[in-house]
């Protein structure tokens, strides 16, 4: 995450069944341990930046079960991290599901075990009936994000603090809280919040490093980008903004369109889809559906970067210049299609000035 490239890239999903495609191709993502290993080997060779993974306890059901199988993201990403030698694994944490003293400890140790290149990707609430099995309530985004801040803050603090301290909040309240050994090298792990809300946003951008930010057209997306940039600003608070994507990419456009149409609209599992949409129950994002159904099937609703290289280059450029400092993109089987992104996109994202030369081998 600390490379000199305008835009940042990373791969978003893989730890899940399907991926973020919630579609029935038979080709769609199979997330067994030895593809995502050889997936991390691929994304580290080829200079990505980093992995996201999707925390997730339960399907969508459907046809395929969308998303049924999936890794837990801690013991994920310190395999990963294990096996790899540049690329940032981060670790998505339900906060109101995991202590944070608890957590300190967990974070600290995947750092150490990556010599500092582990990510944390704290969410502060989500599907209700993931929460259920918990025995955890959902609280509205004043609460859900009170809590996180105050959650943040004790592991920071543990991160930090070389005496014991107390802490009283009205979510937590520790007596001589203490944490060793500290994060590598005298860093902490970064941190990353995909918040949408104004709690969600504001929470982000005054306790986190990096914020997701999602939009439903470019221009759209550069108008969130300057506005939270200039609330971190306001905050003297570098934060930079990333957003998602899933990215179809084929030799020609018009290749590229159809393998769209194929896998996310006539055999989408929509069962799935429909589940996924109707746990969150703003209506917003039910209108922003009815619209952009092939969206959410083919990556949750993320912006369609869809075309032949020249096309997504294009188009990655674009979201550079919209203000966004990075962006996490899912595919539908994500071995089968990297190789070409990197041999065909990546290459043209170097000469457009959006990421810098690297070494090839040979």
């Amino acid at each position: 995450m600390y490379t000199g490239n305008k835009l940042k890239l990373g791969l978003f999903g893989s730890n899940c069944s399907s991926g973020l495609t919630a579609t029935t191709a038979p080709e769609r993502w199979d997330a067994t341990w030895e593809a995502n290993l050889a997936l991390a080997h691929l994304a580290d060779d080829a200079g990505l930046e980093f992995m996201l993974p999707i925390a997730r306890w339960k399907g969508y059901g459907g046809a395929t079960n969308f998303e049924g199988s999936s890794f837990e993201t801690i013991t994920w990403a310190c395999g990963l991290l294990a096996n790899t030698k540049n690329i940032t694994v981060f670790g998505t944490v339900h906060a109101p599901l995991v202590h944070p003293v608890f957590a300190a400890k967990q974070f600290v140790t995947a750092d150490h075990v990556s010599s500092g290149r582990f990510g944390l990707n704290v969410v502060c609430g989500w599907n209700q009936d993931e929460f259920d099995m918990f025995g955890v309530k959902s609280r509205d985004y004043d609460d859900l994000y009170g809590q996180g801040k105050e959650w943040v803050d004790v592991v920071k603090g543990l991160w930090q603090n070389e005496a014991p301290f107390d802490y009283t909040g009205r979510w937590f309240q520790l007596q001589g809280a203490v944490g060793d050994p500290k994060p590598f090298g005298g860093t902490r792990p970064i941190i990353m919040n995909a918040g949408s809300s104004p709690a969600g946003r504001a929470f982000a951008v005054e306790s986190c490093d990096f914020l997701f930010c999602g939009f439903p057209t470019l221009e759209v997306g550069r108008t969130m980008a300057a506005e939270l940039h200039a609330q971190a600003t306001a905050l003297r608070r570098p934060v930079s903004i990333f957003t998602a994507a899933h990215l179809i990419c084929r030799p020609t456009r018009s290749e590229a369109e159809a393998y769209y149409a194929y896998v996310a609209d006539e055999i989408a599992d929509w069962d799935a889809v429909e589940n996924m949409v109707a746990v969150n129950p703003k209506p917003s994002r039910r209108a922003f559906y009815e619209k952009n159904r092939r969206r959410f099937a083919a990556g949750y609703g993320g912006y369609p970067l869809i075309g032949s290289p020249d096309d997504v280059a294009s188009e990655l450029a674009a979201v550079s210049d919209a203000g966004f400092a990075g962006l996490c993109f899912n595919l539908v089987n994500y071995l089968d299609e990297f190789p070409f992104i990197r041999d065909e996109v990546l290459p043209r994202l170097e000469r457009l000035g959006v990421r810098e030369a690297r070494r090839r081998a040979g």
